[in-house]
């Protein structure tokens, strides 16, 4: 029946995070012991104060009916409270914010308001997985600047401005960076900035969705730099900082004639997003943001573990990330080894073949740009993490 389906769909690639979670359930429903690294998915519950303003929320009644398409207006003004006082987005306010359901449907809105077939924007690579597919879904040409280990894995300014091209519409970003941890320095973004505004008509969408899990010091945010508002969507979200991945509750700042755009092709696709799960999120960026910090810490200290085990496995090379909860390391020297009829020839082999062998799920970072590399998160306990890496480096060990 292919003949019914659109080429859209045909040629769409699917989400690798996604499949490699779907292979591991599938084992564990089988009765093999996996452990799961492979997805963006904090292992902390949902703070109890949210939890209680959403059950309060049902309670009252009230919010059982269709939401605002843009979202609540209390919990806009509360989100543009948070993006002046925290990120230094003085512009911002309620009507240049619009809320959706979860951050990828806040960067799918964008692309679908912003792209024209044939129009290109600029993914700074390693990127989140997402990103290319949705620019090509909008008719748009991904087109990729690559950063390497050796700095982090951060493309630079220079790079972003040779890339720029008559056709170019956007660029896109996230820092903290998934899947790296790299985050962009108030230099990096000033030099980004300034090759921007040299060029009219682009864009500048922000993924700010780790701005919580931040190990640098403080959060830069491009559209706080003069002249960069009008030229910025800052996307974010409550999936991260708050442990709310499951509530789907996302938002976009930008220029009020984005904002609108966004809101008029949200009408028509979904509507506003769930009502107690906007009430929820209002909890959570107004009320106590010791849980958020205590999550935080906790991402931190795993890190120093993560990183003196990786350390310890012979061939694996990384840098330190600095935010988000995910490692990234170079693989290639297992590349052309083999064990157990499994040969590696690349990240994609690598990675079946832990999960195969060793039981611990990972992403291959071909998915995110980069071939060379594998996805780890530790978004998972202690015992878990000790016992993953164990188990990665017994199984490392037999390739010859």
């Amino acid at each position: 029946m292919n003949s019914i389906l659109s080429d859209r769909i045909i040629n769409m690639e699917e989400s690798a995070t996604l499949a490699m979670a779907k292979k591991a359930r599938e084992l564990k429903a089988q009765g093999v012991d996996i452990i799961s690294l492979s997805l963006g998915e904090p292992d902390f519950k949902t703070p109890k104060h949210i939890q209680e303003a959403a059950k309060d929320a049902i309670d009252e009644g009230k919010y059982f009916s269709y939401p605002p398409v843009a979202g609540y207006q209390d919990l806009r003004e509360a989100i543009a409270k948070k993006l002046r006082e925290e990120n230094e987005i003085t512009e911002a306010k309620a009507e240049n914010v619009v809320v959706s359901t979860g951050a990828k449907h806040s960067i799918a809105n964008v692309f679908m308001c912003m792209v024209n077939e044939g129009d290109e924007v600029v993914i700074f690579s390693p990127y989140w997985v997402s990103y290319a597919e949705i620019i090509k879904l909008a008719g748009g040409v991904p087109v990729l600047i690559e950063g390497t280990l050796e700095n982090n894995f951060k493309a630079t300014a220079a790079q972003l401005e040779a890339a720029i091209t008559p056709k170019t519409k956007g660029v896109i970003f996230s820092s903290p960076c998934n899947p790296t941890g790299s985050v962009f320095s108030k230099e990096e973004l000033e030099a980004i900035a300034a090759v921007v505004l040299k060029h009219e008509n682009i864009m500048v969408i922000a993924d700010e969705i780790y701005e919580k899990i931040n190990f640098a010091g403080r959060n830069y945010s491009i559209a706080s730099f003069p002249g960069m508002f009008e030229r910025t969507i800052t996307v974010n979200g409550f999936s991260k900082g708050y442990a709310m991945t499951g509530w789907r509750v996302g938002y976009i700042c930008a220029p009020v004639w984005m904002a609108k755009s966004v809101e008029k092709i949200q009408g028509q696709f979904t509507s506003g997003g769930t009502g107690i799960a906007q009430r929820a999120a209002l909890a959570g960026i107004a009320g106590d943001q010791t849980p958020t910090t205590e999550m935080a810490d906790a991402y931190l200290r795993r890190r120093g573990l993560v990183l003196d085990l990786l350390r310890a496995i012979p061939g694996i090379k990384t840098h330190v990330p600095e935010g988000a909860f995910y490692f990234f390391p170079d693989v290639t020297a297992f590349f052309g080894k083999s064990a157990k009829g499994h040969n590696i020839k690349d990240a994609d082999d690598l990675c079946l073949y832990l999960l195969a062998e060793a039981h611990v799920s990972l992403v291959t970072g071909a998915a995110f740009g980069a071939p060379d590399c594998i996805r780890l998160s530790y978004a998972a306990s202690d015992e878990e993490l000790v016992d993953a890496l164990g188990r990665m480096k017994k199984a490392l060990a037999e390739l010859a």
